[in-house]
């Protein structure tokens, strides 16, 4: 039985009765599997989260649990292990950040709590900071709206050979939509901490997203649906009086925090948390991570902005003082490009950069919620792109559904190459609406839509190589893949190759 038709059977005054303050763990504790993220060259973090027998159910307070991780993927070399405490009042969520390791190699890792072992994951440091590294790889994904289909896309993914995946947003999704649907949330739009904890574990109850997290590291930021659909800032399309939003907002960044891979100095502050960050990859990579939900100006003409939030003739959006990250992470990431010296910067975030032109006849129209509703902050960041000694640069997102191939521009000269990777089920925009986009906007180089999967992005001193890879349908939980388009960049020339 679910814990929502339970509930709708109870009374508030039997509930308590009912509850069990130290419910027993689950004959499999470790149900929603295993995961790590934050490669460096000398640490990671280590996942997990353990469940009781009945999902409504709490674990006991307070329970030990021994972490292992070894050189060998039959665990005989252990070379860190330990002890740490899953506690209730952060959902038995374990974070461990194991110290000590060496560059650039696997690893292979696995807990244990009362007798009973989790699924052993594998995991991967980023090679040191000095190093040369002849080649590296990685996933760009995002968007898996659990009704929508099924995660065959990642169950390819857990297969390829790569050194971390980039997960850009909407891990999960506060909202039921779309056609034909393949399986169903239970309950609806979650608000507070205990729906946004059960949307986390119904997700990850799935087999492939657990397999994908148990064969690669993962770096991750979010997007909306996080939190809820289209929000800005501290308040959301929902829910305009930032008093109650920003209690939803802090009961949603808790749980993202809670179930993903990220060290315990990210535990979210209220309505709070800094997830923007560095990784380095060697003398290879640099990738910027960046957050553009949190510190967001609100809407542009927000007051007359239709559900399809399509702004023409708004000045408002011209504003010079909208940001789409924040004064701070504006001048963080500047800081960071003037200081960039690996061969390619990869700037990790969450939506289509690239101006898309939806006007007709003439006129002018821009989609109010992605970077064209915020055109000087883009042009803040791509100056700072332009700026920098580092001068190849590629950003990656996600967001729309749909793949992407673009040149950046900033003053009529490409300063960077855009890939947006599709999503892993979310449903798409229509056609039409695509073929017109490229139609307008001759910078756009490449797009397609009514499609699924992820971008394979690989990087050598002498090119970067992008793959968009599609599941043949997401209706089919075995769906095989196909590699749907591949571009090239070179360095020193920026724009896309081999649309």
């Amino acid at each position: 039985m679910h814990r929502r038709s339970f509930l709708a059977g109870a009374t508030a005054l039997w509930l308590p009765s009912m509850a069990r303050a130290q419910a027993p763990l689950a004959a499999q504790p470790f149900g929603l599997g295993v995961a790590s993220g934050q490669p460096s060259a000398t640490s990671l973090v280590l996942w997990t989260r353990l469940m009781a027998e009945e999902p409504w159910e709490t674990p006991a307070g307070v329970l030990p649990v021994r972490w292992e991780i070894a050189e060998d993927e039959g665990l005989r070399k252990i070379v860190r292990s330990g002890e740490a405490i899953a506690e209730a009042r952060w959902a038995h969520t374990l974070h461990v950040e194991v110290e000590g390791l060496q560059p650039g190699r696997p690893y292979w890792y696995r807990f244990t709590v009362q007798g009973k072992a989790s699924p052993v994951g594998r995991t991967r440091t980023a090679p040191d900071a000095r190093a040369r590294v002849p080649a590296l790889r990685f996933a760009l994904a995002s968007c898996q709206q659990y009704e929508q289909g099924y995660y065959a896309a990642l169950r390819h993914m857990a297969a390829e050979a790569l050194d971390a995946v980039l997960f850009v947003g909407d891990y999960i999704y506060d909202i039921s939509w779309g056609r034909d649907l393949v399986r169903r949330h239970d309950g609806g739009r979650p608000t507070v901490l205990g729906e946004f904890r059960e949307r986390y574990a119904l997700y990850k109850s799935d087999r492939d997203l657990q397999a994908a997290h148990a064969a690669h590291p993962w770096i991750v930021t979010w997007d909306d649906h996080e939190v809820t659909d289209d929000y800005t800032g501290d308040i959301s399309p929902a829910d305009p009086d930032p008093a109650r939003f920003l209690a939803q907002r802090a009961a949603a960044y808790q749980a993202f925090w809670e179930h993903m891979p990220l060290p315990n100095a990210m535990q979210p502050r209220g309505p709070s948390m800094r997830l923007h960050g560095r990784h380095r990859f060697g003398d290879l990579a640099e990738l910027h991570v960046l957050d553009d939900r949190q510190y967001r100006s609100h809407h542009a003409c927000r007051a007359t902005l239709t559900r399809g939030k399509i702004l023409t003739g708004c000045e408002e959006r011209l504003d010079p003082a909208r940001t789409m990250l924040g004064a701070e992470q504006e001048a963080w990431f500047a800081d960071g490009m003037r200081r960039a010296s690996a061969r390619w910067n990869l700037v990790v975030q969450q939506t289509l950069m690239a101006e898309a032109d939806r006007g007709q006849n003439g006129q002018h129209a821009y989609w109010a919620d992605g970077w064209d509703g915020y055109p000087a902050a883009r042009a803040r960041l791509l100056d700072a792109v332009a700026s920098s000694p580092a001068r190849d640069t590629l950003v990656l997102g996600g967001d729309v559904h749909s793949f992407w191939a673009a040149d950046l521009e900033r003053e009529k000269a490409i300063v960077a190459t855009e890939f947006v990777g599709g999503s892993i089920t979310s449903q798409g925009p229509a056609e039409a609406r695509v073929k017109a986009l490229l139609a307008r906007n001759p910078h756009l180089r490449y797009g397609r839509t009514g499609i699924n999967g992820y971008g394979l992005v690989t990087l050598d001193p002498k090119s970067a190589q992008v793959a968009f890879r599609t599941v043949q349908s997401v209706k089919d939980v075995n769906s095989p893949i196909s590699t749907l388009a591949r571009f090239a960049v070179e360095p020193g020339r920026p724009g896309v190759q081999g649309a």
